[in-house]
């Protein structure tokens, strides 16, 4: 069966993986790119950046994933289902390149994009979501993208095989926090930390077997 992965999922040193405040123009609330600012450096990124530590962990982004599914709050920002011509923040050409799957109490028709992105949208569970998106990767493995309430309600379900955080060393205060709720779920998981010259510190878990 294909495996359910995270990556490059940051938080900070607090455990907030997106800021308060989240709208239009703020698609992380007040924490705006400072989640980020470590892989706006890689050669991944961008032409000409580093190719070390933080880029090793980053390339691992792509290879093997057929589908990716979103909370709504990683595609849209607060009120966007009042909007019938929002196509979401990441542009004509999102990142993505598979089917994406978005979890929202609004559904609406599917969206395709440039670049192989089609958004599809569910009102589901996790575990019939990650079913639904596992038949569209056709074998390949499907990326739980975040926000931090969808990884939570994933790995609070047991679906994650593999996760991989990224504890950035700033001080958030507010916002939505990841690991509430998941007391011990390292137990189930092979944990190893690696340090970046960033100051970012890379958390694997890895289910056995994964």
């Amino acid at each position: 069966m294909s495996l359910a992965r995270v990556h490059n999922f940051a938080i900070s040193l607090d455990g907030f993986g997106t800021g308060e405040g989240q709208s239009h123009d703020a698609h992380f609330g007040h924490a705006g790119d400072r989640l980020h600012q470590w892989m706006f450096t890689t050669r991944w990124w961008q032409p000409g950046g580093s190719r070390g530590v933080d880029n090793a962990f980053v390339e691992q982004h792509d290879p093997g994933i057929g589908a990716e599914i979103m909370g709504a709050g990683k595609w849209g920002h607060p009120g966007w289902h009042e909007d019938p011509d929002w196509k979401g923040a990441w542009g004509p050409n999102p990142p993505f390149h598979t089917p994406v799957f978005v979890l929202t109490h609004h559904p609406r028709p599917s969206i395709e994009m440039e670049g192989g992105t089609t958004f599809h949208f569910l009102d589901a569970s996790p575990v019939k979501a990650l079913e639904t998106a596992r038949e569209a990767a056709g074998g390949k493995d499907v990326r739980i993208g975040g926000g931090p309430t969808v990884v939570r309600d994933f790995l609070a379900a047991g679906l994650i095989d593999h996760l991989h955080i990224v504890v950035v060393p700033i001080v958030l205060g507010r916002g939505v926090r990841l690991w509430d709720g998941l007391e011990a779920v390292e137990k189930d998981y092979q944990v190893e930390a690696t340090s970046s010259p960033s100051g970012v510190t890379h958390v694997t878990f890895t289910r056995a077997g994964a």
